[in-house]
C-alpha cells in the first residue's frame, strides 16, 4: 500500500472487526441510531376527542338500524382497538359500552313485553334516552371532560 500523495497513510481496521463507526468507540457512548419504540403510540387530543365521540355517537346509529341490538358494538370496538393508546379514550368507551349493555336490558325488556303492548312505550323511551344521553357525552367528550352516565350498571369496570 502507498500512502496518498499530501497525507497520512490510510489506517488498517482493528484486527478482527471493522472500524468504529463515526470514530466513536464501539461500546459505550450513544448508539449512532434512536432506540426503537416499544408499545403502542399514543393518540394525539384531536384523535382522542374523535374517538370518543365515535363511541358515544355510534351506539344510538347501531341501534336505530339492529333494533336495539347492535348498539353495543361500537363502544367494544373502540375499546379493545384503543384503550392501551389512550386511557382517556380507554375510560369513555368503556363507560360507553356499559351504558350500551344497560340498554340493551332495558331493550330486551321492551321487546319481551311488547305482547303486554308496555314495550310499544319502552322501546321508543330507551332509545331516546340512548340519543340524548349519547349527545350529551359527545359534547362532553368534544371539550375534552370525562363523561359518566347517570343511569348505568358499571359491569366491566
Amino acid at each position: 500500500m502507498s500512502a496518498p500523495p499530501g497525507g497520512p497513510p490510510p489506517q488498517q481496521p482493528p484486527y478482527g472487526g471493522q472500524p468504529p463507526y463515526g470514530g466513536q468507540p464501539p461500546y459505550g457512548g450513544e448508539p449512532p441510531y434512536p432506540p426503537p419504540a416499544y408499545g403502542p403510540r399514543p393518540l394525539s387530543p384531536s384523535d382522542e376527542r374523535t374517538w370518543a365521540i365515535v363511541a358515544h355517537l355510534g351506539p344510538p346509529v347501531l341501534s336505530l338500524l339492529s333494533f336495539g341490538v347492535l348498539g353495543f358494538l361500537t363502544p367494544l370496538i373502540v375499546w379493545l382497538a384503543l384503550r392501551d393508546r389512550s386511557a382517556y379514550v380507554g375510560e369513555q368507551a368503556k363507560e360507553s359500552l356499559n351504558f350500551q349493555i344497560t340498554l340493551l336490558i332495558g331493550y330486551a325488556i321492551g321487546w319481551i313485553t311488547i305482547f303486554v303492548l308496555i314495550g310499544l312505550v319502552i322501546l321508543p323511551v330507551v332509545w331516546i334516552a340512548a340519543l340524548v344521553f349519547g349527545i350529551l357525552a359527545a359534547v362532553a367528550v368534544n371539550r375534552h371532560e370525562p363523561y359518566r352516565y347517570p343511569v348505568n350498571i358499571r359491569m366491566i369496570s
